[in-house]
């Protein structure tokens, strides 16, 4: 885990997991981070401060992206269901089954909670879905094709694949796998 400074990108802090897990997603709560594996089931809770683990967590499936609203954790697990967590236990509370007018919409992996909606990039491709966390519809989709040059895409796992909300200044961040950049973006409505 890296924790860099947004103006400079400049490394503040740095936490290392076991070289068996494969981190994947990660998501603050209070005074706590909630980190989780993508195929071992192990998520850890760290100080947020320090970056020290408090304690472990289990849980079945994979881990793809994580965010939370003010009350739950939500995540995803690369399929087209988000799962609505209790932040204190982890077990599930409720789920939804992410649609656009009647067809799932799988493969949803990074996730962030953005002015009551959830976004999620779809794996591989170059659009964010805006979903309703109350019923799992979208409401709009972000498209981001050439966002990133084509010379700076070394394979084809650099895809998108990073979002991040900052509410205090009201800005949206993207970036992906093996991007060199991280992008800052305001959403205008298509005309």
């Amino acid at each position: 885990m890296l924790v860099y400074e947004p103006k400079t990108g400049t490394v503040k802090q740095s936490a290392d997991i076991p070289p068996q897990f494969f981190g994947e997603g990660i998501v603050d709560w209070g005074p706590n981070l909630y980190e989780w594996t993508w195929q071992t089931n192990v998520g850890f809770v760290r100080d947020r401060t320090t970056l020290k683990v408090l304690r472990r967590f289990t849980y079945s499936g994979e881990g793809w992206g994580m965010t939370h609203t003010d009350r739950e954790l939500v995540t995803s697990d690369g399929s087209s269901t988000l799962i609505f967590r209790d932040p204190v236990t982890f077990k599930e509370t409720h789920h939804i089954v992410v649609k656009d007018a009647g067809t799932e919409i799988s493969q949803l992996n990074e996730l962030e909670f953005v002015k009551g909606e959830i976004y999620a990039n779809v794996w591989h491709s170059d659009r964010l879905a805006r979903i309703s966390p109350k019923n799992g519809n979208i409401l709009g989709w972000v498209d981001l094709t050439n966002i990133l040059s084509p010379i700076f895409k070394l394979d084809s796992e650099a895809v998108l694949n990073g979002i991040a909300y900052d509410a205090q200044h009201d800005r949206l961040f993207v970036t992906g796998k093996q991007w060199p950049s991280i992008f800052e973006i305001k959403l205008v409505p298509k005309k």
